[in-house]
């Protein structure tokens, strides 16, 4: 074991205790630290080339497989399209350095610890590639196709980015929006295959059971603190709800539900609430089938989010029914339209400095307040109009996202892949 790898093995043992002793603004720095320096030593890496005879064909999904995140149900959701193909596969489970919660066994019975197969899904983002390439076997890399799944947030891809492309055989994403961004940086091929949904419920569970009221009807707001917040703007939702509904309007409630919230951030949400009794914390970090259920329990899930790089609680309420309100740009506005939410109008928007990867001169979008206050309106006062959408985003979602189409593409590609390197 490498003096790199035995410092990370002990961090990951210490975890627990470091977010206890230490600040997590600290924390962050010191991961942000490591994450460059060991972006920076990929320019001296050099990789075995692709060889079709080394390994017997199959994938290997390297990811965050047990992760209670987006990023972990987006490696999950691979998964399931990877299984549905008919090609053999395994899971090799990669532990991120940082406040990740790692309790989803759904896919233990797949995950093994040597990649066997000749190609590579490595489901981890560009600015964690320097983490793994470090921290992993030389040999999972060397003489494998490597597929990079990548997701990101805003139409330019990042220039310090793209020397993780020397290292990908071809990127596949989500979105046509990430697709489009990456192809602008690159000629290697680049994909985009949408998530197929399947949302199951914890069967049996009501409002009860989230500590929320029967009688309301509940909008619903969630994030995780891990991620960037600025980008999910839970500020702008929070403002939109109280100009739509005033204190005194009871009638109606605002569920906030957070990962990993620091204290500072519950001190200045309440802060803005500014008196509002009608709001429900939850900050517990949920099985995924519990958070399906908290989604079916509310009325209308609201995202007013500056970026999206898919934008997977939106399409699973989409599924289960919940009406959705949502800034009209990124990636959810390939399975979204006006016809099957509330889509905000917003204005594209400069940022004044750098938040986390989204780095100042960018750009992302600040959705319309105003608007969106009506949107909550009128999904609580139209009841026609609620119904409506609620069974149009249903049927919309599951002709649009269904498993049928992504095991077609990914058995083409398969194909193609192994048709090229004959020989």
């Amino acid at each position: 074991m490498t003096i790199q790898k035995l410092i990370l093995h002990i961090a990951y043992k210490l975890k627990p205790i470091l977010f206890h002793i230490l600040p997590v603004s600290y924390l962050r720095n010191i991961k942000k630290r490591m994450i460059y320096r060991n972006f920076k030593k990929l320019e001296q890496l050099q990789f075995v080339p692709y060889s079709a005879e080394l390994y017997p064909i199959g994938f290997n999904l390297i990811g965050s497989i047990r992760a209670e995140t987006g990023l972990g149900q987006s490696c999950r959701l691979v998964a399931n399209e990877l299984k549905q193909s008919g090609y053999p596969m395994l899971i090799y489970n990669y532990i991120q350095v940082g406040r990740i919660i790692q309790k989803d066994t759904s896919w233990d019975s797949y995950i093994e610890k040597e990649c066997k197969y000749n190609i590579n899904i490595i489901h981890i983002n560009p600015h964690e590639l320097g983490m793994a390439y470090m921290q992993l076997d030389r040999k999972i890399w060397d003489g494998r196709y490597n597929i990079g799944f990548w997701l990101w947030e805003l139409e330019e891809f990042p220039d310090e980015w793209l020397l993780c492309l020397r290292y990908m055989n071809e990127i596949w994403t989500p979105s046509e929006f990430i697709s489009r961004g990456i192809r602008k940086k690159t000629s290697i091929p680049v994909y985009t295959i949408p998530y197929s949904i399947e949302t199951e419920i914890e069967e049996g569970y009501t409002r009860k059971d989230f500590k929320l009221p029967e009688e309301k009807f509940l909008f619903l707001m969630m994030y995780d603190n891990n991620s960037v917040s600025e980008r999910k703007n839970p500020f702008g939702v929070i403002q939109a709800f109280k100009q739509a509904f005033p204190r005194e309007e009871t009638r109606v409630g605002l569920v906030i539900k957070i990962n990993s919230p620091e204290r500072q951030e519950l001190e200045r949400l309440r802060k803005v609430l500014d008196g509002y009794e009608n709001i429900y914390f939850i900050t517990e970090v949920l099985e995924k089938k519990k958070v399906n259920s908290l989604i079916q329990c509310v009325d209308v899930v609201v995202s007013l989010h500056r970026a999206e790089g898919f934008g997977l609680v939106l399409a699973e309420a989409m599924q289960l029914g919940t009406p959705s309100i949502a800034t009209n740009w990124s990636s959810n506005t390939e399975f979204m339209n006006e016809n099957v939410a509330y889509m905000v109008k917003y204005k594209l928007v400069e940022l004044e400095k750098d938040y986390g990867p989204f780095k100042k001169g960018q750009h992302w979008a600040e959705a319309d307040l105003e608007d969106a206050a009506a949107g909550m309106r009128k999904l609580y006062e139209d009841e026609k109009y609620y119904q409506d959408i609620s069974e149009k985003a249903k049927k919309y979602i599951e002709e649009r996202l269904n498993i049928k189409h992504t095991t077609e593409f990914i058995q083409n590609r398969m194909n193609e892949i192994i048709e090229k390197n004959k020989g």
